[in-house]
């Protein structure tokens, strides 16, 4: 077998350490780059494009989740992480592994096994395994509290109350805010599932608005109306999205 490429993600330096400390004497694994963002990790995985990640859940600007999220080719992953809130069994059947920190060096070893012999054996394509796992996240119902999207190797944050609304666009969205339109591969049931409900509302099939953005509500059609935005938007507003709005407001 070839060296397993491999890219440490974590901010905390004595993690990192740990980590290279447990890799002594496994030779058929090379560590190509150590990060200690999502913001250098992107750029780094797109330039070493490697076989592996020890990835961090919790790290500042963004955290393990929202960096896999924006990935196009998916390494194999290894979520570390030391918070035990997550649905750890449910990655675990999707991610090669999740280890919770602190974790002795056997439990660290018998990752690394998991990681040689899904190489090995390649028995689900990485893309089908990245797909099954960011499935799992997209249906946990947690609320988010920003969304995030790239462009090149260029992440962008936009929290959520700079959100003016989003539009359906085939397989992504676009996503209207202060700061700029981005295109997110997303879908509308995704936000309507994840947004806080109290903020934001489904107006139309292919509209999702933030409602502290709608400033008058104009009849458009006999079934249809128009939501007019403080941002100089006109969205079409279907006949349930108007029942929906005059509940909310």
């Amino acid at each position: 077998m070839d060296k397993i490429k491999a890219v440490i993600i974590d901010d905390e330096y004595l993690a990192r350490q740990i980590i290279l400390n447990y890799l002594d004497n496994q030779e058929f694994i090379e560590i190509v780059a150590e990060c200690e963002n999502g913001f250098d990790a992107l750029k780094t995985i797109q330039e070493m494009n490697p076989d592996l990640l020890f990835l961090d859940i919790q790290m500042p600007k963004i955290n393990g989740f929202e960096l896999v999220e924006v990935l196009d080719k998916k390494p194999e992953i290894i979520f570390i992480t030391a918070f035990d809130q997550y649905a750890i069994k449910a990655f675990e059947m999707n991610a090669v592994d999740y280890l919770l920190k602190p974790y002795p060096k056997e439990r660290f070893l018998q990752a690394i096994e998991k990681v040689k012999h899904r190489l090995a054996s390649r028995s689900a394509a990485p893309d089908e395994k990245m797909t099954r796992l960011q499935e799992t996240l997209d249906e946990n119902p947690a609320r988010i509290d920003r969304v995030i999207t790239r462009m090149g190797s260029k992440i962008h944050v936009i929290p959520i109350d700079k959100i003016h609304y989003i539009e359906s666009q085939d397989d992504y969205v676009m996503v209207y805010s202060e700061t700029g339109n981005y295109l997110k591969e997303k879908t509308m049931k995704y936000f309507e599932l994840h947004l806080p409900p109290q903020e934001f509302l489904r107006i139309h099939r292919s509209y999702i608005v933030n409602i502290s953005q709608i400033t008058a509500i104009e009849l458009y059609g006999k079934d249809t109306h128009l939501a007019m935005l403080k941002c100089g938007a006109k969205l079409k507003v279907s006949a349930e999205g108007y029942k929906k709005l005059r509940e909310r407001l």
